[in-house]
């Protein structure tokens, strides 16, 4: 009986806590976003992006825009796929699923060449490390320790009480 609990427990800690913990929301350019005269390869720098992780460009509707592009047609500030349509809300969120290199330009007028475009390498979660439970950095990167630490707290609890028989 306690055995089950136990591992009802671990498979809770595992759902609840590592999964939505596992990526992290980049606001891309962070508080000044993604427009003109910023350089996106120095906010890119020392940033490690995974797979689950989680970029969102925020802008001004109609000023720009963005459009994922393969590494080829980043080096030429252009998109090759016809069929792709570049989002235009004004706060884009992309959704970081496959590894490998990963580029966004806007496609607006010159911007690109004006360098507003951001280059990436996704990595593969299973080799990162456990997340931090620091406050979130100014990075634009959001840890939700907070949370993540009520949870751990609240699954070690729950097994010190069983362990214990209090349960």
């Amino acid at each position: 009986m306690a055995s089950k609990f136990l591992l009802m427990i671990m498979i809770f800690v595992a759902v609840v806590v590592i999964v939505p913990c596992s990526g992290i929301d980049y606001m891309v350019g962070d508080d000044v976003g993604w427009r003109l005269g910023v350089d996106y390869s120095a906010w890119a720098q020392g940033k490690d992006f995974r797979v689950g992780d989680t970029l969102v460009f925020k802008y001004y509707p109609g000023a720009h825009n963005v459009i994922e592009v393969n590494e080829s047609d980043f080096g030429k500030c252009a998109s090759s796929n016809v069929s792709t349509v570049p989002s235009t809300s004004g706060i884009d969120i992309v959704h970081l699923t496959t590894t490998g290199m990963k580029g966004y330009i806007c496609s607006v007028g010159e911007h690109c060449s004006a360098g507003m475009k951001l280059g990436i390498t996704v990595s593969d979660p299973l080799s990162a490390p456990f997340p931090s439970l620091s406050s979130p950095s100014s990075s634009g990167a959001t840890v939700k320790s907070s949370v993540l630490m009520f949870f751990v707290t609240a699954a070690l609890t729950m097994i010190m009480a069983s362990l214990s028989g209090y349960i």
